[in-house]
């Protein structure tokens, strides 16, 4: 792997990640007329055809775009621990540039805090739930059907904007840097310490049980061995 072209493809990745959920959220809260139901529709939609875009132009070098999915495949032996922290700092840095460029689009402040409350054991539930499914989808996916990914990663986020309590953040960058926005995508200080701890709950959990559930099958070997090479080689390995 060429280690600073996947770094730069997490960077851009999380960065369009952060601009259409945040710059949807903004222009969707400007149309809406007080649905607020609409807004959440159009961040949705946003969400899933940006990520799948932009998993299907860098994901032939790097398309983790959160630390959560980094940290699982660390865990799992299929990615450097070496390089675990590198792509958390780009994941991160790329985050919050998306959220900055954004706010300038829609003239606001390029640095703001947002005031946004999300609190409260639910909420929480609903982040380990939300982390925990994109996990299972991504390693379900990859076991069995890796051409989907670029489908059913986003198909599963949109899905879960709606059926999670705290709408999917799932993500410690997208939490992170939801903190600098306004919008109604934002996130107050306060809630991104316990949303980032149930992620990274949902994550150490979702790498057990979805590692036992598809994991490879055994190979057995039903070969008959005479008794007299079978004892052979018992000898010869006590020998060693």
């Amino acid at each position: 792997m060429d280690t600073r072209r996947a770094l730069v493809c997490e960077f851009l990745g999380t960065a369009f990640l952060l601009a259409a959920v945040v710059g949807s959220g903004a222009l969707a809260h400007k149309l809406d007329m007080g649905n607020i139901a609409l807004s959440v529709l159009c961040v949705s939609f946003a969400t899933m055809t940006t990520l799948s875009a932009c998993i299907f132009a860098l994901g032939h070098i790097s398309a983790h775009f959160n630390p959560v999915v980094t940290l699982a495949l660390a865990i799992r032996g299929e990615f450097a621990w070496k390089n675990v922290v590198p792509y958390w700092i780009v994941q991160v840095l790329g985050a919050v540039v998306g959220v900055l460029i954004t706010n300038v689009m829609f003239d606001v402040p390029a640095v703001c805090i947002s005031d946004t409350v999300r609190t409260g054991v639910g909420q929480w539930l609903g982040e380990f739930v939300a982390t925990f499914g994109l996990l299972g989808i991504i390693f379900g996916c990859a076991r069995g059907n890796a051409s989907m990914l670029p489908f059913a990663v986003p198909f599963y986020v949109a899905g879960a904007i709606f059926f999670t309590s705290s709408t999917c953040f799932a993500n410690p960058a997208v939490t992170i840097a939801r903190m600098l926005t306004t919008t109604l995508c934002g996130i107050a200080p306060g809630g991104v310490v316990p949303f980032v701890v149930a992620q990274l709950v949902g994550c150490v959990a979702a790498v057990g049980v979805f590692g036992w559930l598809f994991r490879a099958p055994a190979v057995r070997c039903d070969i008959d061995i005479p008794a007299e090479t079978e004892q052979k080689i018992r000898e010869l390995v006590a020998s060693v």
